[in-house]
């Protein structure tokens, strides 16, 4: 399974990572990838990257070392309903949102209410995907989430990062990924890099799908071409 675009990168303005946005872009360029998200930590978390990041991020070129760097964010999810660390100013002026839960920001709870955080993250317009939703920290109903996403017309991410730093993951991302296919529900894959090293690192993700079967047609993340065409579908639905 070839995948050329990574949705889900950090850099040092995320404040726990450890590369920076050229060296992102120039092991993905080794990689041979197409594009690459920047998507660092919302305000939410400590030392995260501050509101101001995605107006900094259009003063950027579109190409870096050859290859297409979209301007993103990876928002924290702050409830249950769903409301999310950064300003609408600043999302409207996104490329590419995920929408994420870390232990740091909000508390783990009933199998309810996470789910109802990623079902209501999903209803914002700005919200391209929920990130990391197999962690095994937030236990959710999977089919709701997913259908909420077929509803919305969102993504759902399959982070390869997952199934090697969040126990259980291997259990609970081929759920996410046999529903998406049974549902023909879209999603991306991403390595979730906080190191320059990991960019398009999408082995184990990789393996698991080609597992389940999944059609390469329902991966937006396939290629630069099948991303863009997400994309413009998003400029139509924030306007």
């Amino acid at each position: 399974m070839k995948l050329l675009v990574d949705t889900h990168t950090h850099t040092v303005a995320s404040g726990h990572a450890y590369s920076t946005l050229r060296e992102n872009a120039l092991f993905a360029a080794k990689k041979g990838l197409e594009a690459f998200c920047c998507t660092d930590h919302g305000p939410g978390i400590e030392g995260g990257a501050p509101d101001f990041i995605i107006s900094v991020l259009q003063g950027l070129p579109d190409i870096l070392e050859g290859v297409r760097m979209i301007r993103g964010c990876e928002l924290n999810i702050l409830d249950s309903e769903g409301n999310v660390d950064l300003p609408e100013k600043y999302m409207q002026r996104s490329e590419f949102l995920i929408a994420s839960m870390h232990d740091i920001v909000i508390p783990q709870d009933t199998v309810e209410k996470n789910t109802a955080a990623l079902v209501n993250a999903l209803r914002n317009k700005y919200v391209d995907v929920v990130g990391h939703p197999g962690n095994p920290h937030y236990p959710v109903h999977i089919e709701e989430v997913v259908d909420a996403a077929k509803k919305y017309d969102k993504l759902i991410e399959i982070n390869s990062h997952s199934f090697l730093h969040r126990k259980g993951s291997d259990k609970t991302c081929p759920q996410f990924i046999r529903l998406c296919k049974r549902k023909d529900v879209r999603i991306t894959v991403s390595s979730d890099a906080h190191a320059c090293y990991n960019v398009g690192n999408f082995e184990e993700a990789a393996r698991a799908l080609e597992a389940e079967g999944f059609p390469e047609e329902l991966i937006v993340s396939r290629s630069l071409g099948a991303f863009t065409e997400y994309l413009k579908e998003r400029e139509k639905r924030i306007k």
